[in-house]
């Protein structure tokens, strides 16, 4: 019973073989996956997997690296989207200052603007944090995020950060990145945050756990998340499985 809460198979990346790589979650007992849409192509695609698969569920929102490109237009589709019952969050959006399309300020209006929405229609949020985590956290704090709450995807910081995040009502969600061998923090916010506030992903076609690292990502490598995490934590894999369902199913609202 694995829930994928982060996957991307609306990337052209699956397309030659989508069938062959949900049935293989599916083998592996992922029994629900989120797959999230962050730009008009990818929003339509998420919609599309949603609506033709019963375990599918779709995350809508606009990602902060193409903020600068975000409409009004697009942002009252989202809110439109929000009503239709496979859709389970609003995201991912966040910020992103590796790479430098779209300016910072910009990054923060479209990510409150988004904020905002999500509390108007009563939807937990889905952070995309990359080397922006003191202002992330900031604005999170400034348009009372925590009334929604929701998921700090691929977590990376440090376990004081996760433990702060906690406090704001979101989830610290793991992926490959808890795999590998030299990836410190991932592995002491496995041990340090408790399985009631953990989830697991895959982020796929990217960040591809050990042993498969460098390839291309899929649902069912979620298994190796809650695999270290159970050795981190000293559980079985079973129980990792089980509690990260439950919370996000919980975080969800999925029956």
């Amino acid at each position: 019973m694995l829930f994928d809460t982060h996957a991307h198979l609306n990337d052209d990346q699956y397309n030659e073989d989508l069938e062959e790589v949900i049935t293989r979650a599916q083998s592996e007992g992922v029994t629900n996956m989120v797959v999230v849409g962050f730009d008009r192509k990818t929003i339509q695609r998420a919609m599309e997997l949603a609506e033709n698969y019963e375990f599918i569920f779709a995350c809508v929102g606009w990602h902060p690296v193409d903020a600068i490109d975000m409409t009004e237009e697009d942002l009252r589709w989202i809110e439109e989207l929000a009503a239709h019952p496979k859709v389970v969050a609003i995201g991912e959006m966040g910020l992103d200052y590796h790479w430098d399309k779209s300016p910072k300020d910009i990054q923060k209006e479209v990510f409150r603007k988004q904020i905002k929405l999500a509390k108007k229609v009563n939807l937990p949020i889905v952070i995309h944090n990359r080397e922006a985590t003191a202002d992330i956290v900031e604005i999170l704090k400034e348009e009372g995020a925590e009334e929604v709450g929701g998921i700090m995807h691929c977590f990376s910081g440090s376990p004081e950060v996760a433990k702060e995040c906690v406090k704001l009502n979101f989830y610290i969600s793991l992926g490959g990145p808890v795999t590998f061998k030299n990836a410190k923090k991932p592995k002491e916010v496995a041990a340090e945050i408790p399985l009631d506030k953990l989830l697991i992903e895959t982020d796929c076609p990217y960040l591809s756990p050990h042993p498969y690292r460098g390839k291309r990502n899929e649902p069912s490598y979620v298994k190796l998340v809650a695999e270290q995490i159970a050795e981190i934590k000293g559980l079985t894999m079973e129980e990792v499985a089980e509690a990260t369902t439950r919370n996000a199913k919980k975080l969800f609202a999925i029956k």
